[in-house]
């Protein structure tokens, strides 16, 4: 595989590089490898190299303070981002962010992760794109794309098989090389090849047998031999282990610091004898690189000048648009000669909204993806706004939610830093009951050698009377204050967690009921004394104030949204995940909706023909109701902007744009690949290439809702397929009465029949391409949709390269993996 074509200004960049390598002695070679504190690495004025900051994350730039005080534009989930089944829009979602980047003083994002959907179970399903490897490669190329077009580096994660959270850390996945090269390694091949990523992660987990971040086939033989990928190779945050292992593996910077198997211990190896010296000024050159291409590095031309920025974005129209645009309608029944979406102004007086996610909206997955937006615009919020005044009643329903979480609704708080003496050392307004500094990552004047405490203060004003349960989640020594009462004081130590992360945060415990007036406010106080425990990687605060408001009789709340719903035109039942749920971190163990939320729809639709579910979730859940509604929409987690995103789809002001990225099943035991749990240490992905749909299609079983599927508000004609092995060109008109957009979805199924005997086993049929057409009532559109030469091929084992499998193919062009709609047999 070749890269990108030599430019002047690559020769220029390289010429500075190579000068500034040369000015450095080893140990400020080895300094340069390690981070200096959690989210950058240090500058070296002498050689003109300024501190190259990185930052999460995937859907919204933190930056090096996670503070509500700089917020973030925050997008849809990358699943969502995905279901658009559009790179030029994840290509606009990039520049975005690069944009915000830019803003915030950062170098590099840390994304996309682009670990495949192997498992509905993983935790972190909602942060990555698809199951299908080919889909994922197009919009993961499209999302670098974009962010390096504002100059900014990117991060694509997590290298490779880190596809699941269970012992994430330490597990190590037992891969045969056809499915690692065919599915896990694919979708980083293609945006290494098409995007030239500035920058690879390589992940905790170890992959046959070897630690990613020490992995010398992966990383040095694969990536930068075969691939000739010329970035810079970051380790996940402390999985470093080693430092000869590290250097000799491949990697370039191990973070975070200033604890890290590189910096002092790097230079001591050197001098040791255990590593070359060559070996550090290799991963120096590719950090220097970096640099030069972000414009970090004098005389050195950035990548992308001032004059060559993309024009600037408007972050709540971008964020608006992907959310629509990724909403999946997986069901929309016609009743009375009307489809139940959109919703018909001349029949639809009446709304009825119910769930408790439709107010307290989820817009993002827990953990590191996690920003604090400026606003969100939750669906009762974008209902309301587009409604007539007295059109729309609410009511909760149900709340998914019987666990303490996060102090959100309700409080005012800020945190406040005092030094041992009771010295006031700086403050800072909170979002919600949560902090998370790590690093520099401190309210301004605050320092760790001074800091002694940090103490939530402010106020709580409950929505609801009678009992609310406080909470604490951290460790160290805690002293937690309701209504000037001391109600709860304490120390809790470290949880016995695999996950270092994990382990710091504690589990969240209940404290103090109290019981509480709607509407009068009392003061709230959470004090952390910070612990000081020896040999943690890195200096961090972690704790956050809990709460769980009264709980009601769950019969209660449905009652109350059933006759709210008996006598209105249309009712909208939201359903949703909760953090305890899916975050990163954890996997989960059901795709089942918590809380009574299944109740609450089966009660509702029973009164109400006109139910419409919209699914607020990350990743597939189990809908046992399904086909007793009107209309199913999956939201996915649909960023700031989601509620108004919503209200556009609901009453037709935009369609519907998303697909199925990935299978939705009936039911968890009906999917054929679920297993995160290792063994003896050991996830052996006993599979092969048998995962998503082409596990389902070996198994011949049936799912709730396949990949590819999506319906729009409009219907289309497949009027003809010109194929040849190296493209496909699909005719469509629009039979419909409105404009509409489809995505041509086209696969290649090998007909076996000519598969010589002991062939390998191949899938029924795989994703070769897509494209999307617009079109108005009436319209026809033409669309050529290239083959490459990749999707006819197989990766053998004996001979350890890519070869092709000649014989005859069909092209089936169509809606999704189960609606195909044309066909044509092509010769391989």
């Amino acid at each position: 595989m070749t890269g990108a074509p030599i430019t002047r200004a690559d020769h220029a960049r390289e010429a500075a590089v190579e000068a500034a390598l040369g000015k450095l002695d080893l140990d400020d070679k080895a300094r340069l490898l390690a981070g200096q504190d959690n989210w950058s690495l240090p500058a070296l004025p002498g050689i003109g190299l300024a501190s190259l900051v990185m930052s999460d994350g995937p859907i919204g730039v933190r930056g090096v303070r996670w503070t509500a005080d700089d917020p973030s534009v925050a997008l849809p989930s990358p699943t969502a981002l995905a279901a658009t089944w559009d790179p030029e829009l994840a290509r606009r979602a990039g520049r975005l962010l690069a944009q915000e980047a830019r803003r915030k003083g950062v170098h590099v994002l840390l994304a996309p992760t682009v670990n495949l959907h192997r498992s509905p179970l993983g935790g972190r399903h909602f942060e990555a794109y698809s199951e299908d490897p080919y889909l994922t490669g197009e919009i993961g190329t499209g999302y670098v794309l974009g962010v390096q077009d504002g100059g900014v580096g990117t991060t694509v994660k997590h290298f490779v098989a880190n596809d699941a959270e269970t012992d994430r850390f330490t597990v190590d996945n037992i891969v045969a090389p056809r499915p690692l090269r065919e599915l896990y390694l694919a979708p980083f091949e293609a945006i290494v090849e098409n995007a030239h990523p500035w920058g690879i992660m390589a992940a905790y987990n170890r992959v046959n047998g070897g630690s990613m971040t020490e992995h010398r086939h992966l990383q040095k033989e694969v990536l930068r031999g075969e691939w000739g990928f010329d970035g810079f190779i970051v380790s996940d945050w402390l999985a470093a282990r080693s430092t000869t292992g590290a250097i000799l593996g491949g990697l370039d910077v191990a973070m975070p610091g200033p604890k890290t198997v590189y910096g002092d211990a790097l230079a001591t190896a050197v001098r040791a004898g255990e590593v070359e010296e060559s070996l550090v000024d290799d991963a120096v050159r590719n950090v220097l690189r970096l640099a030069a291409r972000v414009g970090a590095l004098d005389n050195a031309p950035a990548v992308v000048a001032g004059s060559q920025l993309p024009a600037p974005l408007d972050g709540d129209a971008l964020a608006r648009e992907v959310a629509r645009r990724s909403f999946v309608l997986v069901r929309n029944e016609v009743r009375d000669g009307h489809p139940a979406l959109p919703l018909d102004p001349a029949r639809t007086r009446t709304v009825a909204l119910s769930g408790a996610a439709a107010r307290d909206a989820r817009i993002l997955g827990g953990g590191s993806a996690t920003v604090f937006p400026p606003h969100v615009v939750s669906p009762l919020d974008g209902l309301t706004a587009v409604l007539p005044d007295g059109a729309l009643t609410y009511r909760v329903g149900a709340d998914p939610s019987d666990q303490l979480a996060v102090a959100a609704q309700g409080f005012e708080l800020r945190a406040v830093c005092r030094a041992a003496d009771g010295r006031e050392l700086g403050t800072v307004d909170l979002p919600s009951g949560m902090i998370q500094w790590v690093g520099v990552d401190l309210p301004d004047g605050v320092t760790y050698d001074e800091l002694h405490s940090v103490e939530f203060t402010g106020t709580f004003t409950p929505r609801e009377s009678g009992d609310h349960t406080f909470g604490t989640r951290g460790i160290g020594p805690l002293v937690l204050t309701v209504g000037g009462e001391r109600v709860w004081e304490g120390e809790e130590g470290l949880g016995n967690s695999t996950d270092p992360f994990n382990a710091f945060f504690g589990e969240r415990l209940p404290r103090a009921r109290v019981t509480l007036l709607e509407g009068e406010s009392v003061d709230v106080s959470l004090r952390l004394t910070v612990p000081r425990l020896p040999g943690m990687p890195m200096d961090a605060v972690a704790f956050s104030l809990l709460h769980l408001g009264p709980r009601r009789d769950p019969g209660d709340l449905i009652a109350e949204a059933v006759e709210a719903a008996r006598t209105a035109d249309t009712a909208v039942v939201v359903v949703a995940t909760t953090t305890a749920v899916e975050s990163e971190g954890f996997d989960r163990t059901s795709l089942e909706l918590p809380g009574h939320q299944n109740a609450l729809v089966a009660a509702v639709a029973a009164v109400n023909p006109h139910t419409v579910v919209v699914v607020n979730t990350g990743s597939p859940v189990e809908l046992p109701w399904r086909d007793d509604v009107s209309a199913v929409l999956l939201s996915w987690f649909p960023g700031q902007e989601g509620g108004a995103a919503l209200a556009d789809v609901l009453t037709g002001a935009e369609e519907p744009g998303g697909r199925l990225t990935t299978t939705w099943p009936v039911a968890l035991a009906d999917v054929p690949v679920t297993d995160t749990t290792p063994v003896d240490g050991e996830l052996h992905y006993t599979e092969g290439v048998f995962i998503g749909y082409r596990a389902w299609e070996r198994a011949g079983a049936t799912p709730a809702y396949p990949f590819g599927h999506g319906l729009g508000y409009t219907d289309w004609e497949y009027e003809s397929l010109d194929a040849t092995a190296d493209r496909a060109v699909v005719t469509l008109r629009n039979t419909g009465s409105r404009p509409g957009r489809e995505t041509v979805q086209i696969y290649l199924a090998p007909q076996t029949a000519d598969a010589p005997a002991g062939a390998p086993e191949r899938p029924v049929r795989w994703l070769a391409g897509f494209a999307s057409v617009e079109a108005g009532p009436g319209e026809s559109a033409e669309v050529t949709i290239p083959l490459r030469a990749r999707a006819y091929q197989i990766w053998d084992e004996e001979t350890h390269g890519w070869t092709t499998v000649p014989g005859t193919y069909e092209i089936q062009a169509g809606r999704s993996l189960t609606d195909r709609r044309l066909s044509a047999t092509v010769e391989r």
